[in-house]
């Protein structure tokens, strides 16, 4: 390996922390008036990039092994709908597990028909996300589905310990996990053999099939627990919760370092890829930019992420 590759290689892996340290002095110039450095202003950061944190790192997986969910934002949504009529209905427990099932549901069959029955992941999940969402729209006919449980909202969204917030303690078990996971265990390396040369980890006795699978089914299962967070956060469940979430969250992984084309991973990157999607929202409400131009500017950011992912 040259030295050049080297200078390569690192520059890619870094670049995330340099452009979210450079985004953020220069919001900390140009919006200091407009309090982007109080100390609440940055917890909402954290608090708001939550559920994109958690959702991403489940993404993580997925892109390493060279696959793609775009159903996440839906399943978030109908896990928060079916987690707030469960606890309505039945109570705590109930109402967490039944927002958990949906991920487990929806994970099993994407990962079914990606892994086993060999339909592309985009074309899998894209059309899940439609089913996901239209179905959360169904049995709420549209309206939000308010909870009233203390217990669950101090859980999965306003609740502290001590002084550190329950959203910041959900991204970071969340990070934590994923990173030993991907890093640390047969599976992550195997994972990282599925997405980086299928046919060679076949060789090696790798099941891709069942990696496959099962880096979907992580995906569907972390997408609920965001919908949970959405639900506790917002004290409702509604079914537009999440809408759009897949774009931020693969944005945050690639930005992050993770190889759009599989074979790598990287879940720290990934967490300041979701921290910077947060800051830049951030600063543009801060800024007083309308809805329109926020989005234009989260479609750039979006174009970035894939011109980084580019293969050389």
């Amino acid at each position: 390996m040259t030295l050049l590759s080297l200078k390569k290689i690192d520059i890619r892996a870094t670049l995330i922390y340099w452009m979210f340290a450079a985004i953020f002095l220069l919001f900390a110039l140009l919006l200091h008036d407009d309090g982007f450095l109080q100390s609440n202003n940055l917890l909402n950061i954290f608090r708001q990039t939550a559920t994109i944190t958690v959702m991403a790192v489940g993404m993580t997986f997925v892109i390493s092994a060279a696959e793609i969910d775009l159903s996440i934002g839906g399943v978030a949504g109908l896990a928060s709908v079916v987690g707030a009529l469960m606890l309505r209905d039945h109570g705590l427990i109930q109402g967490i597990l039944g927002g958990l099932a949906i991920g487990f549901v929806v994970g099993s069959l994407n990962g079914l028909l990606v892994a086993h029955v060999g339909i592309p992941s985009f074309l899998v999940t894209l059309g899940m996300q439609g089913v996901a969402i239209g179905f959360a729209a169904l049995v709420t006919n549209y309206y939000p589905i308010p909870i009233l449980n203390d217990t669950f909202n101090a859980i999965f969204g306003s609740g502290t310990i001590g002084w550190f917030p329950g959203l910041l303690l959900w991204s970071f078990t969340a990070v934590l996990i994923g990173w030993i996971m991907l890093t640390k265990t047969t599976f992550g390396r195997r994972v990282l053999a599925t997405g980086g040369n299928r046919d060679a980890a076949e060789f090696n006795g790798i099941n891709t099939k069942n990696v496959k699978f099962k880096v979907m089914l992580i995906s569907s299962v972390v997408a609920s627990i965001a919908g949970l967070l959405y639900a506790g956060r917002l004290q409702t469940g509604r079914y537009e919760w999440g809408a759009g979430d897949e774009l931020s969250a693969i944005a945050a992984v690639i930005l992050g370092g993770t190889s759009l084309f599989g074979g790598s991973g990287r879940i720290i990157g990934t967490f300041f890829g979701a921290l910077l999607v947060g800051l830049i929202n951030n600063g543009l409400i801060l800024a007083g930019l309308p809805v329109s131009q926020q989005q234009i500017v989260r479609g750039l950011i979006i174009i970035l992420a894939v011109a980084l992912a580019k293969k050389k």
